[in-house]
């Protein structure tokens, strides 16, 4: 077995991963980077159309494009890169053993990043009833076929839920010669980007049903109809709208879960909203020096957030790795420094906030993440400690599909002096 020494070691060659990799490097850090593909980008390398980059680059790119990018500079990084490699175990001592064609080897790390991406909820998560048969099958999966395997999924094709991946596949489909019947969304409201619902749904006149679900899949051995049906106020089907639409695919777009079944041996715990790491302000989960960034800590809507992330989270890693080298009582020192650890909490109309603890005194801004629970036309974030208020906004819309950013100064947070154990993120709706 072979055992190979690292500042950083990060878990994932997505754009997590990558963007990490770089700024621990950049930071002095000896770095490698593992991934169970047989090249780096991730999901990237299937998303071929365009949109990426706008803010990072400040160009339009496809997500190929936005990887090679990534891709050529870890090349020039001198970052070593394991590809075809499957972490089969992560430790609290921040021992990774992995498995390549070369045998076992353990590579040993001064600190470790998360990055692992997330995957696709199946039909087994929603317990939609019915026969099972071929035709069924995720958007990602369709998106695979048809971008990279050029194959089509089907011909009379219908999507269930209205994320982001499932609205790209509609107009992909609807390119490819293939009829999109409808997409099928359960809550009123849509989970994609509004970008999305215009450029590929409304332009190319597919139909999008609110308040709706799939509520019987038909046929055997191959699909031959789904039965949807409308729902009430409380997602109660409304039995005299059930209605059978004949088609050979059903592609299911409703939800991603990060990746976190190696977080979890790692003594790490667990977000029971986002399924995602708890992290501080530095993206370190509570297990010291294992970082976490990316999907794998939550589900982000445009990969230019999930880079600015991962970077934080690399040089973070990087300072971590570093400091333990140059003194044996840094850990000592990281827990005597007089810091306060203050909960983040969600509050009023928010889902889930990142970070979930923050240290006081602060030295730098903290910007916190979070996601509504549903659309509100006028309303405004207030950010709180008890009865005193950090933070408001001012009064506009908000939307569940898009992750808002609040950045808290360090004059802000210091105020605290730890009197306060929780500060909660809330967003009120103005009437």
């Amino acid at each position: 077995m072979k055992q190979l020494d690292y500042d950083v070691v990060v878990i994932g060659g997505g754009p997590a991963g990558m963007a990490a990799a770089l700024k621990a490097k950049e930071k002095g850090a000896t770095v490698a980077v593992i991934e169970r593909n047989d090249e780096l980008g991730g999901i990237l390398n299937q998303c071929i159309h365009s949109g990426f980059g706008l803010s990072y680059f400040k160009q339009e790119l496809t997500g190929p494009e936005y990887a090679e990018l990534f891709i050529n500079q870890v090349a020039a990084a001198g970052i070593d890169i394991f590809l075809k490699t499957m972490v089969i175990d992560l430790n609290p001592e921040h021992q990774v053993k992995a498995m390549n064609e070369d045998g076992m080897l353990v590579l040993a790390a001064g600190a470790i990043v998360l990055a692992m991406g997330c995957r696709e909820r199946t039909r087994g998560a929603i317990k939609i009833p019915g026969s099972r048969p071929a035709g069924v099958l995720t958007a990602g999966l369709a998106q695979r076929y048809v971008n990279i395997e050029n194959r089509k999924p089907g011909e009379r094709i219908v999507i269930l839920g209205s994320g982001d991946i499932g609205l790209i596949m509609a107009r992909r489909l609807t390119l490819e010669g293939m009829q999109v019947l409808g997409v099928y969304e359960l809550m009123p409201y849509a989970n994609g980007l509004y970008r999305n619902i215009k450029n590929c749904l409304d332009d190319f006149d597919i139909p999008l049903h609110l308040s709706t679900t799939v509520t019987n899949i038909i046929g055997h051995p191959h699909l031959e109809a789904i039965e949807v049906a409308r729902v009430d106020e409380n997602l109660a089907v409304i039995e005299a709208t059930r209605e059978v639409i004949a088609c050979d695919t059903l592609l299911l777009s409703i939800g991603l879960i990060p990746e976190n079944e190696l977080s979890q041996k790692s003594g790490v715990s667990l977000n029971p909203r986002t399924n995602g790491p708890l992290v501080n302000e530095t993206l370190e989960t509570d297990q010291p020096g294992i970082f976490a960034c990316g999907n794998v800590l939550h589900v982000h809507d445009l990969v230019d957030n999930v880079t600015l992330e991962a970077e934080q989270a690399g040089e973070a890693a990087a300072d971590y790795a570093l400091q333990q080298k140059a003194a044996a009582t840094v850990k000592a020192t990281r827990l005597a420094d007089n810091k306060v650890a203050i909960t983040i909490s969600p509050g009023e109309n928010v889902g889930y906030t990142v970070p979930a603890k923050l240290s006081v005194p602060s030295q730098k801004a903290t910007r916190i993440l979070f996601r509504v629970r549903q659309p509100m036309d006028q309303a405004a974030v207030v950010i709180q400690a008890g009865t005193k208020i950090l933070y408001q906004s001012k009064t506009r819309a908000f939307k569940p599909s898009v992750m808002e950013a609040v950045v808290l100064k360090p004059e802000e947070i210091n105020g605290l002096n730890g009197i306060e154990k929780t500060i909660t993120v809330s967003v009120r709706e103005v009437k």
